[in-house]
């Protein structure tokens, strides 16, 4: 068995770009700004890429590249597109014996439209992805891996995200998850999940919504997600950088800055992967695993989709600076 299980979404994406996909800010859009086409019309398409995305698929990537021994659970279709992604995922030396091949339900699809700004918007369709059946893993396996990488399990599989944490608990598997919007949405039944958790990677926006304290408060916010988690909570915030901290230290790095922006699709996967994937090499070392998963994170937006950009062993993670990494005492 593989020494990262990375467990959730395996997507087929393709990035759409054109001239005649325009921004336009207007209350109606709950971000405040849409991606628009003129209707009726027919738009010119510049360029067009198909990858593969999915935030298990991502860390899985992440952790192949660095050598460390990477498999990936979750549930394709049964169709050129389930079958285009195992072997992609096979040539980046990430174990697709893990894969679950659904014969009723299609390939997760997702068409990205890309903004000049290399901002984007995403037309996801779940489709097999939501689905991961707890009869098809072969737990028994999973019992020699050394972490899981657990992401966001949704629709039928939802229950599947507290039996994993519960199995590698009782089999001394360490945890790193990402959990989604699903885990985050039942508190009650998220937290007492969390004593088992060695690394628990959230934004500040969710941080906030979790423990349910404003997001201006930032010491309150780690404090009760400190008290609620065994190991590293991983908050990142955007272009301010992250702040992690095991109740006892907290370190704050802001964000290095890329060459040029490209996409930022799989952004916070390269950071969350980078991170643990670190974490690991260098036997706790916070600060370096802080730089790598920042090197990662800025090396993917450098590209289209979510992990041609994703570093590989040997390359340098002060390709674009060393951060500025502060510590202090609790």
């Amino acid at each position: 068995m593989s020494t990262f299980v990375s467990i959730g979404s395996i997507t087929r994406d393709v990035f759409i770009k054109s001239k005649g996909i325009k921004t336009l800010r207007s209350s109606a859009f709950k971000t405040g700004v849409g991606e628009c086409v003129a209707l009726g019309s027919k738009i010119a398409i510049e360029n067009i890429y198909y990858t593969i995305g999915g935030s298990a698929a991502n860390a899985a990537v992440t952790f192949a590249r660095q050598e460390l021994g990477s498999a990936c659970v979750g549930r394709v279709g049964d169709d050129i597109r389930g079958h285009e992604i195992k072997k992609v995922l096979g040539d980046e030396h990430v174990s697709t014996s893990l894969l679950q091949f659904d014969a009723n339900k299609y390939t997760a699809y997702s068409t990205i439209l890309l903004a000049a700004s290399g901002e984007r918007s995403i037309l996801a369709y779940h489709g097999a992805g939501e689905f991961i059946l707890d009869k098809d893993i072969p737990w028994r396996r999973l019992v020699k891996a050394k972490w899981f990488y657990i992401t966001h399990l949704a629709g039928q599989c939802a229950p599947l995200y507290p039996k994993l944490i519960r199995f590698a608990a009782a089999h001394g598997i360490r945890i790193a998850t990402n959990p989604g919007s699903t885990q985050l949405s039942k508190p009650d039944l998220l937290r007492p999940l969390l004593r088992h958790v060695d690394v628990f990677i959230v934004n500040k926006e969710e941080a906030s919504y979790l423990v349910n304290i404003p997001y201006s408060k930032t010491d309150a916010v780690f404090a009760k997600l400190d008290s609620w988690v065994k190991g590293w909570v991983v908050m990142t915030d955007g272009p301010k950088g992250v702040s992690i901290s095991d109740g006892r230290t907290r370190y704050h790095a802001g964000v290095l800055k890329e060459r040029r922006m490209v996409d930022r699709t799989g952004a916070g996967d390269a950071f969350g992967s980078g991170f643990v994937a670190e974490l690991y090499k260098n036997k706790g070392d916070v600060s370096r695993a802080i730089q790598f998963g920042s090197a990662n994170a800025t090396s993917v937006i450098e590209y289209i989709g979510a992990q041609e950009g994703i570093l590989r062993k040997g390359q340098s993670p002060t390709k674009w600076g060393k951060l500025k990494i502060t510590k202090q005492n609790l």
